[in-house]
């Protein structure tokens, strides 16, 4: 079959592997850079002690949901912003940078004021303990200061990506974890005559890598970037049409991410509501499971930036052909990142200054997540990278709500709460959502719905169908 589209369609499939391993590679560098900024704080203060490490992992559940608002706005900008960028259409892309721009500073305002007012409410959002409540507050009242920022050099990169401009946000993640490291070294243990500052170590170290961010960004957006400008007047002033398109595809993006994110979160409090050494045990799972999938989350905006530049292209039957390849290549890279969270797993557990208990939860949610980055591998090229494409936006919403928030965490609460089973038991449940969805993204994909020109060339957005 390949083979006929190859004849059919005049594709050179070397060409189209070098190009998506051009942009995966890259991005999963920024994934992976991106993790290892949390990983840092997970495996220094597991040297400290579960109380410091809990705190931390929970505190940054704020940070968590907010990066989802802004993961949301960029993502919604992306359906658009890659459709410009086949069209050629600079002048509408900058003004989707500005209003993304502008937008990530506004969200991120309202999070730095909340975890500032209120660090103690949030904190007990996800446990009882006030131990580690206490570490949690240390922890928010400083990197909170790091959000604003995080806003604008988000907002930024991700639009560069979306213009295949994928190795800035490389470079400058890079220097951030570096400095994060390096810092975190001194600040939680005082070294170089520092004293030692645990948990409040930690969240310096974070933003003093945020702020060095916004630096490299700067420097690169006056002295480097000649394609695609960061111009006040689009931060300033909106575009009404465009700010129509954007909200139309974004807000569903945005509302899906934070619900999933939600989700995530509601995941995280009914663990901690079953101690704290499910809690340490969950913080060391889930960095586990986002060092496996950054290859996945890589292909999937990889998906969705050449997808949607295949569309502006007007090329439909060619992008339908690629979307294929895009859902073998998440198969592969899913049932790769298990094989590394089972290897993996009996050193994590060694390594860690956990208790007994909490080592053998970590044990056991090492072997779901095994299984799980499969179905979210899968489900997230599906969905963020060949449905978002071609703003096929509403149905990752209706999908997350249904399948995490009606099934895997109503039950979940229920088996904590109400059956009192074990967290073993609770564990399974909360993470069975991604294996749900996998019938039905495959049930959409099959529709073709999401093949669609949004891009402002005629009055309405033309729906390409193919044969």
């Amino acid at each position: 079959m390949f083979a006929k589209q190859k004849n059919d369609l005049g594709i050179d499939w070397g060409k189209f592997y070098r190009n998506v391993i051009a942009l995966v590679v890259p991005m999963a560098l920024q994934n992976l850079i991106n993790v290892g900024v949390s990983a840092a704080d997970v495996i220094m203060l597991g040297g400290v002690g579960e109380t410091a490490l809990s705190g931390a992992s929970l505190a940054g559940q704020v940070q968590y949901i907010m990066t989802l608002f802004l993961f949301g706005l960029t993502s919604g900008a992306t359906v658009l912003t890659a459709q410009y960028w086949g069209k050629g259409d600079r002048t509408s892309i900058e003004k989707i940078l500005g209003m993304a721009v502008k937008a990530g500073v506004c969200v991120t305002a309202l999070f730095t004021v909340a975890a500032l007012a209120i660090p103690g409410t949030l904190m007990q959002i996800f446990t009882s303990d006030p131990a580690v409540i206490s570490e949690g507050i240390k922890y928010l009242r400083i990197v909170a200061f790091s959000y604003v920022l995080m806003g604008i050099t988000q907002a930024y990169l991700y639009i560069m990506r979306s213009v295949e401009r994928v190795i800035v946000a490389t470079v400058v993640y890079l220097m951030s974890l570096l400095c994060n490291i390096v810092l975190n070294s001194i600040f939680i243990f005082g070294l170089l005559g520092c004293p030692a500052m645990g948990v409040s170590g930690a969240a310096l170290g974070t933003l003093c890598s945020r702020i060095l961010e916004v630096i490299l960004v700067a420097g690169y957006a006056h002295f480097f970037n000649r394609d695609v400008k960061l111009r006040l007047k689009y931060v300033l002033h909106t575009d009404s049409v465009l700010f129509r398109d954007f909200m139309r595809y974004a807000l569903p993006v945005i509302v899906n991410e934070v619900m999933w994110g939600l989700g995530t979160a509601a995941n995280t409090a009914i663990l901690g509501h079953m101690g704290s050494s499910a809690v340490a045990a969950n913080s060391v799972a889930q960095v586990a499971r986002q060092l496996a999938t950054v290859v996945s989350f890589g292909l999937s905006s990889a998906a969705a930036i050449y997808l949607g530049k295949t569309i502006g292209e007007k090329k439909p039957e060619h992008a339908r052909a690629y979307s294929k390849r895009f859902i073998l290549l998440s198969v592969i890279m899913g049932v790769l990142g298990g094989a590394v969270i089972l290897a993996v797993s009996p050193f994590a557990a060694a390594a860690l200054s956990l208790s007994e208990t909490a080592r053998g939860y970590l044990r056991f949610m090492f072997l779901v997540m095994s299984y799980f980055v499969v179905g979210q591998a899968y489900n997230t090229t599906m969905v963020v990278g060949i449905f978002r494409s071609g703003g096929d936006t509403r149905f990752g919403l209706i999908l997350d709500v249904s399948t995490m928030w009606c099934c895997s965490i109503f039950l979940g609460f229920i088996a904590a709460f109400v059956f009192k089973l074990s967290v073993p038991v609770v564990y399974v449940i909360l993470m069975s959502d991604e294996i749900i969805k996998i019938p039905i993204t495959t049930w959409r994909y099959r529709k073709y719905r999401w093949l669609r020109d949004v891009t402002r060339e005629e009055k309405a957005p033309s729906i390409m169908r193919p044969e």
